[in-house]
């Protein structure tokens, strides 16, 4: 995969997030970071630790969406968590440890998908024999022995097939043959047959480690090395479904899953992402009794992690030396100087997200690939309805998303959703029925559309 330069990253970023320049190129130069250390002596490299960034906004300007597209561009192992989930040693929560271990089963399925991509067309062709096989099935064979002893003194000698069984057998191969190319051809897909697949599932089973019980599923039949035989399941189902049922079951007796978790951990060690939101709520502040007693603790539970610790894990250790930490929260109440300041050191950069303004607003509405309006406008197309949002439109819609906004909780551009919902929902409810199937959305529309919200939250006066 070509390495993107931060100019290149950004751009990418620019079709999906508006705005938000400062911390896009913040994001863009540590991931940059990350391919520069790739190119030094290996030595050097263990030495050289990922800059950890500090996101301050208010809520829906961006700060997640920036960490998920930058993880996809990159195909990095990603997960976002909130920091409120976990408490201190000793108090009710799950120990930050966990954060790792979701890290890597993310990254472990990763891996195990792309290796299936690799074997899909063997896999596929192995299928379409067992769907033959159960068509057509062989004839049983007997025994090479016809009594008890022929097993004590040896059989008389090899027994040469009669001609009528090779006639069977020229008879048999002639129908599979046409049977493999009705397969292809597709004539078959919606015969229903009975597929057999070995249940492969292990039995869960928990296991302290130290910081706390995690779940391992446990196959107890490879462990004792096949001597207890394998549960079959059996259902029934189109030739269609078959295929993709026993597909997957070849697909997964050719993968080598040592092998992939081998590379998975080398993969979430090397080019993890982990998110952690609410970051501002794990701050103390100036409580330091109640519900923030344990905060504190939170903060110095994480702050290993984020120094560079071996976590262990039911795959083996894992170590978070070059894992990329992006925090963010809104800091309303809390301030950033409140975290401890071994938690902030270990966050040297630190970006400010800027509200979103009314021409934010409006550029959201139109102009990333996945914009609001694209969305409702092809969900709508799927019945026939044809949507024609003028410009007018998309600027009352701004302007009332940032009124309300500033009258009411700010929560930046999920109010976009909000405010759009009720202006189609008179469209979604009764499309399916309109004789007339062009609607053209003005600003007027608009306006009579969210008449009520309008009143009853008294944001004319924010309305330029």
């Amino acid at each position: 995969m070509k390495e993107l330069t931060p100019h290149e990253i950004v751009t990418q970023l620019d079709k999906y997030i508006v705005g938000q320049d400062k911390a896009k190129r913040s994001v863009a130069v540590a991931l940059r970071n990350r391919y520069r250390r790739r190119q030094l002596p290996e030595d050097m490299q263990e030495e050289i630790k990922p800059r950890n960034i500090l996101m301050v906004g208010p809520t829906g300007v961006g700060k997640t969406e920036i960490a998920r597209r930058l993880a996809k561009l990159v195909n990095a192992p990603f997960i976002k968590v909130e920091a409120t989930k976990f408490t201190e040693v000793g108090y009710v929560g799950r120990d930050v440890d966990s954060m790792i271990r979701d890290l890597l089963e993310t990254s472990i399925r990763m891996v195990k998908n792309i290796r299936l991509e690799e074997v899909r067309s063997k896999a596929e062709a192995a299928a379409d024999e067992r769907i033959v096989e159960i068509l057509v099935p062989s004839p049983k064979k007997e025994g090479p022995y016809k009594n008890p002893f022929e097993v004590l003194f040896g059989s008389s000698g090899e027994q040469q097939p009669k001609e009528g069984e090779r006639e069977e057998t020229k008879a048999l191969e002639e129908e599979r043959r046409i049977i493999r190319s009705k397969l292809r051809i597709g004539e078959l897909e919606g015969q229903m047959i009975e597929v057999e697949i070995e249940d492969r599932g292990g039995t869960p089973v928990e296991f302290f480690t130290g910081m706390g019980t995690e779940e391992m599923s446990i196959n107890f039949r490879d462990l004792l090395g096949g001597m207890i035989p394998g549960k079959k399941k059996k259902k029934r189902v189109t030739v269609r479904e078959a295929r993709k049922i026993l597909a997957q079951d070849e697909a997964s007796s050719l993968l080598d899953m040592d092998q992939i978790t081998t590379e998975a951990v080398a993969k979430a060690e090397q080019n993890g992402i982990i998110f952690l939101d609410e970051i501002d709520k794990i701050a103390s502040g100036d409580y330091k009794a109640g519900p923030d007693v344990s905060r504190e603790g939170v903060q110095r539970d994480i702050l290993p992690l984020v120094e560079g610790s071996t976590v262990m894990t039911k795959y083996g250790p894992v170590k978070t030396d070059h894992i990329l930490f992006i925090a963010a929260g809104a800091f309303h109440i809390a301030k950033p100087s409140d975290l401890i300041p071994e938690f902030q050191g270990r966050f040297p950069i630190r970006v400010e997200l800027d509200s979103l303004s009314v021409d934010d607003f409006k550029r959201i509405l139109i102009q990333p690939k996945n914009a609001l309006m694209t969305q409702y406008t092809a969900l709508l197309g799927t019945e026939g309805i044809k949507i024609d949002i003028r410009e007018d439109a998309v600027e009352r819609i701004a302007e009332i998303s940032y009124a309300v906004n500033q009258a009411d909780e700010n929560i930046g551009a999920r109010r976009l959703h909000q405010i759009v919902e009720k202006l189609f929902e008179e469209v979604s409810f009764s499309g399916s029925d309109l004789k007339e199937k062009n609607i053209a959305i003005d600003g007027s529309y608009v306006t009579a559309q969210l008449k009520e919200l309008i009143t009853e939250k008294d944001i004319n006066r924010f309305i330029i």
